[in-house]
């Protein structure tokens, strides 16, 4: 099991970040993925560009907290997303817990992850530019 958490501090309003987070309908704001799928109103699948898909199911959705798992042929875990407004700006704190399906990918899990959330954040900050 590794986990990787993502904190930092967004200069906008926690409802339009909370849109933008959630939605499954308008992700091109996205760098890394080529399309959603929406299962049903508590799974949806996403695509990377290279077509690889991983299926999420929504276990929690309130406001300002959103959580679900993860689980593709190289991995399984839990993401959870918290969002406080703050006078400045909005805190987003996002955590991953993820288990490597495959011995070898144990060692590249954390450096991935992290990889991950920063492209995350950056196009987040992206799409409340816009």
């Amino acid at each position: 099991m590794t986990v990787s958490n993502m904190k930092t501090t967004l200069k906008s309003n926690i409802k339009d970040v909370w849109e933008i987070v959630t939605s499954l309908e308008n992700y091109a704001w996205r760098s890394d993925i080529s399309r959603i799928e929406i299962v049903n109103e508590k799974q949806f699948v996403e695509y990377t560009k290279d077509d690889y898909p991983t299926t999420f199911t929504i276990t929690v959705k309130e406001p300002y907290r959103y959580e679900f798992d993860m689980d593709n042929s190289n991995m399984s875990g839990h993401w959870t997303g918290i969002f406080n407004q703050l006078a400045d700006g909005v805190e987003i704190d996002f955590t991953e817990d993820v288990t490597a399906k495959k011995v070898f990918m144990k060692p590249f899990v954390k450096g991935y992850l992290k990889k991950q959330q920063e492209t995350y954040v950056n196009d987040l900050k992206k799409a409340l530019c816009k």
